[in-house]
């Protein structure tokens, strides 16, 4: 069938009007979302992303009403009535329906809706490497919650598109934060530096299987800590993670060649690594 969408557990076509005027999420940006990917029918890491969910979900005080295993079976239809293999599924729960003001109404329900389009990996470019620059970091103070206000990562990953690279990383004072859709890592000495986990970044799921699985896995030393453009300046490798950016190599900073220019040997380890996390759990991509 291909892409469809899902609205409170009805399947529809993704034509189909169902935003009505009033949603808080369409009038405020009052919501939150996550994106999981589907390997070979199966979605990946799809606990972590609903934990996620209901900590970004606790954060804007909006009632978690569906359970675990409720929106695990609303994936499952999605990938088994679209007949997709390959693909992300996006999970979006606003706080509802009620006439426009600014404080929480009292009584709403809150609004699930589900779709789920065609994603493959970019192996091209993963093998090559990409290029990124730096914009400064605009958004709100709370980027530990997966908002679907996301105008400040908008405005950065045009700035990105706009000067042809892959990702716009942000920098916030003089501290390196994190890309408009990815989490950012450089490898220094054989050692993988990244932001700490805290308000000013969103905590990723690939950015945790790097940390918690992959580099112990690989013997790789992690330190979280706040680094600024200089430090990266003299990194020897530089990658981004995300779920659907998986792991990318940066070859280009801001016109500045990492290391030889080409990924290096530690992400194409973590590459490796991550494709073997996903088999395990998914089967070959």
């Amino acid at each position: 069938m291909g892409p469809i969408g899902l609205v409170d557990g009805r399947i529809i076509d993704l034509s189909e009007k169902i935003v009505e005027m009033e949603d808080r999420g369409y009038q405020f940006g009052d919501g939150v979302y996550e994106v999981t990917r589907i390997y070979n029918g199966r979605p990946f890491a799809l606990r972590p992303h609903i934990d996620r969910l209901y900590h970004s979900l606790r954060g804007l005080r909006i009632p978690g009403v569906y359970t675990f295993d409720e929106l695990a079976a609303f994936h499952e239809r999605l990938i088994k009535e679209s007949g997709l293999t390959s693909a992300a599924v996006y999970l979006q729960i606003t706080r509802g329906v009620a006439p426009r003001y600014h404080g929480f109404p009292e009584t709403t329900v809150p609004r699930l809706t589900m779709s789920i389009r065609p994603a493959k990996t970019n192996t091209e470019l993963q093998a090559s490497g990409a290029k990124a620059i730096y914009v400064p970091d605009e958004r709100w103070l709370r980027c530990d919650i997966k908002s679907i206000n996301l105008l400040g990562n908008i405005l950065a990953k045009q700035a990105g598109k706009e000067a042809g690279a892959f990702e716009a990383v942000q920098v916030r004072g003089r501290i390196v934060t994190e890309g408009s859709s990815s989490n950012f890592f450089l490898v220094k000495d054989g050692v993988l530096w990244t932001h700490p986990v805290n308000n000013l970044i969103l905590s990723g799921i690939t950015r945790t299987l790097v940390i918690e699985k992959l580099a112990p896995q690989l013997g790789l030393p992690v330190i979280e800590k706040e680094f600024d453009r200089s430090f990266a300046f003299k990194a020897d490798e530089i990658f981004l993670t995300g779920t659907t950016t998986e792991i990318m190599p940066l070859v280009l900073m801001d016109g500045d060649r990492v290391g030889d220019g080409k990924p290096g040997p530690v992400t194409r380890k973590l590459v490796a690594a991550y494709d073997e996390l996903v088999a395990q759990e998914c089967g070959s991509k």
